[in-house]
């Protein structure tokens, strides 16, 4: 039996501290509303450099920068099967003109404040500055989650991420073939490189194709199309990074934007799970790179280095943003929250590092010093961003609001009725039924209303979905709650999402599954059942609990009314499915459907 080396953990329990931590940090960062990309890093920090405890390189060795590609690449995947080209709507000029405009002034700019700014070679420079191209998805999806910024200004971060990331690393790669052209060192000719670049873009879009044939033609099973996907992920990036480093990125990302746009049957079904893995993958991508974090080589860096950080976070970005975005119909405000928001993640640290030792390697003095900048850069915009990305949406009124929104889904008496009362207390609502005429007293009462289906792409386009927290599904088709409800759980949480009782719920024919559908509201009452209340005079009231006016009080004078709803400081709705146990405190709000006030019998 092999002998670990003293200080070791063991690669078994090594991977296990960095899921803990990585997953861990997610959690807290949820729970505590902060960056949760800066938990991660603040994390590897503590058990690398500075506790000593984990040691990627001695436990896992030559492994840790395989890894980090694979997972890099999956990454990617997942954030190309997002780039659904009907979701772009009116986005898509502003995406072009970063993708096609900044980029290259991006490099332009990078590549004078790495030379001016860190003063680094101008071969280093231009290779660092290629590299820089990219902004992070890896760190913009968890940004944006936070944030709950509107619909636009959202996909143009997100979309800018995602493709310019490939571009970057081949944009490094072009550079870096030119330097050892230049020194003579080369061993690649320009046409290889043009020819792994190409090769790469038809690797991807072909994998990606054949999948897309394989499930559209029920040729796989469901059970085994997500590890087709993995499968097909990792085939097509070792093969195309086989031929040229850095063009896997391309090949994934290509490989995604096939899938996406190919209107499969089951995409939702797979891109969730790509989201759940990518959750796991940026923890231990995260977790592992800062842990790898060695202060002695960062001691290298001078105060040229925070110069160069703020030549970027003030300079390049903002202008790069700001001149691609000319002549574009984008308002200033969204202009403003892009031009400065540019946080830099995992593909920027690892291809950095990858290009940073090849440098070196070909006698460029400073090609040592780009990793180490890399780091810095990505430290200090994850954090500044991390930090201030949703204070300054707010600010410009490009977040989703302060306060949680509703969503109503379904017109009726009982349903716009509940939406007064919500608005009434300040809630942000939105009434939505496909149906016209179920929404007319909702418009008459001044009620916010989509007509359309909520499951359509129209929805998708036209309500921004990010303001509103919370679900209830209360139209007159039990099925349809259902589908909605189980639908859009995964996407609000399941524990956001609630409906009606559906008519005989609580027979065992009739019942479904606990997976289906959401929690129920009203008591079990159905649809038909609350609009007779409706109909019978009960109305909605909203009263508030004080030290002088206590729950019991409540409750004895009001007898017969029903609890729906309570509201804390924040204004956060949260439904009651046992009144019983009820526990509501000073300062919180009630929202309850109340019976007729009884008729009095008239004087003798």
């Amino acid at each position: 039996m092999a002998i670990e080396t003293a200080g070791s953990l063991g690669p078994v329990a090594a991977v296990a501290l960095v899921g803990a931590l990585g997953v861990g940090s997610q959690w807290l960062a949820w729970r505590l509303h902060l960056p949760a990309i800066v938990l991660m890093l603040a994390a590897g920090v503590l058990i690398g450099p500075v506790a000593g405890v984990l040691d990627p390189g001695l436990e896992f060795g030559a492994l840790v920068q395989p890894l980090v590609a694979l997972a890099v690449a999956v990454i990617l995947f997942e954030g190309g099967l997002t780039l659904d080209l009907r979701k772009l709507g009116d986005a898509r000029a502003g995406v072009f003109r970063l993708v096609v405009i900044g980029a290259p002034l991006g490099w332009l700019l990078s590549t004078l404040a790495l030379r001016y700014g860190a003063g680094l070679s101008w071969e280093a420079s231009t290779v660092f500055g290629g590299i820089m191209i990219v902004t992070g998805p890896t760190v913009i999806a968890p940004l944006l989650r936070q944030a709950r910024l509107q619909r636009r200004p959202a996909a143009l971060l997100q979309w800018e991420a995602i493709v310019n990331d490939p571009i970057g690393a081949i944009a490094a790669v072009i550079a870096f073939q030119t330097v050892l052209v230049l020194n003579g060192s080369s061993e690649v000719s320009f046409a290889a490189t043009a020819f792994g670049i190409v090769f790469a873009a038809v690797a991807g879009f072909a994998v990606g194709a054949g999948i897309v044939v394989l499930f559209r033609k029920a040729l796989v099973p469901e059970y085994m199309k997500v590890p087709v996907l993995f499968s097909g992920v990792i085939a097509a990036f070792a093969l195309t990074d086989g031929v040229l480093h850095e063009s896997g990125l391309l090949a994934v990302t290509v490989m995604g934007l096939v899938i996406a746009n190919a209107d499969l049957p089951s995409y939702e079904e797979l891109r969730r799970f790509k989201e759940q893995a990518t959750v796991l993958m940026v923890s231990g991508v995260f977790i592992l790179l800062a842990a790898s974090l060695d202060f002695a080589v960062l001691g290298q860096l001078t105060w040229r280095a925070a110069l160069f950080v703020a030549l970027v976070v003030v300079v390049v970005r903002p202008l790069t943003v700001l001149v691609s975005l000319l002549g574009t119909n984008l308002p200033w405000r969204e202009r403003a929250l892009i031009a400065f928001t540019g946080p830099r993640g995992v593909v920027l640290v690892a291809v950095a590092g990858l290009f940073g030792e090849r440098l070196a390697e070909a006698g460029v003095p400073d090609g040592a010093i780009v990793g180490p900048l890399a780091f810095a850069l990505v430290a200090a915009t994850v954090v500044l961003h991390g930090f201030t990305l949703a204070p300054m949406a707010r600010w410009l009124g490009l977040s989703g609001g302060e306060a949680p929104g509703v969503l109503l889904i379904g017109g009726s008496r009982f349903t716009t009725a509940f939406a007064e009362a919500l608005k009434k207390a300040e809630l942000p609502v939105l009434l939505t039924d496909p149906n016209h005429a179920h929404l007319v007293a909702a418009r008459t009462a001044g009620i916010p209303t989509f007509y359309g289906d909520i499951l359509g792409e129209a929805a998708e386009h036209s309500i921004e979905l990010l303001a509103y927290t919370t679900v209830v599904a209360a139209t007159d088709n039990d099925a349809y709650n259902t589908l909605v409800t189980t639908d859009l759980a995964p996407e609000f949480g399941r524990d956001k999402v609630w409906r009606i009782a559906r008519t005989r719920e609580n027979e065992a024919r009739h019942a479904l599954p606990s997976q289906l559908g959401g929690m129920s509201i009203g008591e079990g009452r159905s649809y038909d059942a609350l609009q007779t209340l409706m109909r019978d005079g009960w109305r909605f009231g909203l009263t508030r609990i004080t030290e002088e006016f206590t729950l019991d009080d409540w409750r004895a004078t009001r007898p017969g009314a029903m609890i729906l709803a309570t509201l804390n400081g924040r204004r956060d709705l949260s439904f009651v499915d046992d009144t019983a146990d009820l526990q509501v405190g000073e300062g919180a709000r009630i929202v309850s459907l109340q019976p007729p006030d009884p008729v009095q019998p008239a004087a003798a």
